[in-house]
């Protein structure tokens, strides 16, 4: 097993630095001479290290300003199953559908868990966004946005905030795939039929009934992606 070079030991100790200082996004981090006296390390290994650490939102480097703790955001992961996904699909692999089976799986797992006891509120948020599929149905076709607030809102009673950024990052990175490839695009009317036995699944209190409904609409994203995991 390789050491770990003199700038990735440095950006182990700044994010345990983070750590015990209980530090958050925003809030300052030592000057980068600070860093080097801290770390008796040299401005390259600092700097290599901060960079690193910029790359997956952990820390924040503005020019004239200093160092923050970064925004903690999963964007890079979201980038980095997307790229996965279209390196996969362009080798003729089934990586569009590897996605979407991993988000499948959370999905259904997690649908259960929102029928113990889902505030009314939340259930008026979804079926409103039902009826605004059903007014996009007309156009040919439900607004990837719409069908997108619906999947995160479903959750929102479950009060995860870390759910939330996985399920938009698992979004994210199939948009980012669906640049480039199209998987076909489901009959609106069954999108929205999907939908509201979702919600009324729900609504009713019926996990297992949930999760059949969720099941069912996966089974439609999947057949167009096909067997092999290209798009039909």
């Amino acid at each position: 097993m390789a050491r770990p070079t003199i700038a990735q030991d440095i950006e182990r100790r700044i994010k345990e630095l983070i750590l015990e200082q209980r530090l958050g996004p925003g809030d300052p981090l030592p000057t980068e001479g600070e860093l080097m006296e801290h770390f008796d390390a040299g401005r390259v290994s600092v700097r290599e290290a901060l960079k690193s650490l910029q790359a997956v939102n952990a820390v924040e480097i503005r020019r004239g300003s200093g160092t923050f703790v970064g925004s903690l955001s999963l964007s890079p992961f979201a980038e980095g199953l997307a790229f996965r996904a279209a390196v996969r699909h362009r080798r003729g692999k089934p990586g569009l559908l590897e996605l979407m089976k991993v988000r499948e799986a959370l999905e259904a797992g997690l649908v259960g868990a929102v029928t113990a006891g889902i505030p009314e509120e939340d259930l008026a948020v979804l079926r409103a966004l039902v009826t605004t599929m059903e007014s996009e149905a007309g156009t040919g076709r439900v607004a990837r946005a719409t069908d997108r607030a619906f999947h995160l809102a479903l959750y929102a009673s479950l009060d995860n905030h870390l759910l939330s950024e996985v399920l938009d990052a698992f979004w994210a990175a199939m948009d980012r795939v669906r640049e480039d490839l199209d998987d076909g695009h489901q009959d609106p009317l069954t999108t929205c039929a999907q939908h509201l036995e979702i919600v009324e699944a729900v609504a009713a209190g019926d996990g297992e009934r949930a999760v059949r409904a969720m099941r069912t609409h996966f089974d439609g994203i999947r057949h167009r992606l096909g067997a092999g995991g290209q798009p039909s």
